[in-house]
């Protein structure tokens, strides 16, 4: 029985290794913006910094409270 379960276990680890341990996925479902290369991950960050730096929000006036 200790067998069986372990190669369940293994054949389990095996097939959610396969179908959601990768960007990807998380792209697929929009749940990341972009899947880069590691390698281009400084020049990404200082692109995305650099059009942030301009970036003004403007926040809604209070209602209540100390103005």
């Amino acid at each position: 029985e200790a067998d069986d379960s372990e190669a369940m276990r293994a054949r389990m680890v095996k097939e959610y290794k396969a179908e959601l341990m990768h960007p990807y996925y998380a792209a697929e479902r929009g749940l990341v913006d972009d899947v880069i290369d590691p390698a281009e991950t400084r020049a990404v960050l200082i692109a995305s910094l650099a059009m942030l730096k301009t970036k003004h929000a403007d926040l809604p006036s209070r209602k209540h409270g100390n103005p």
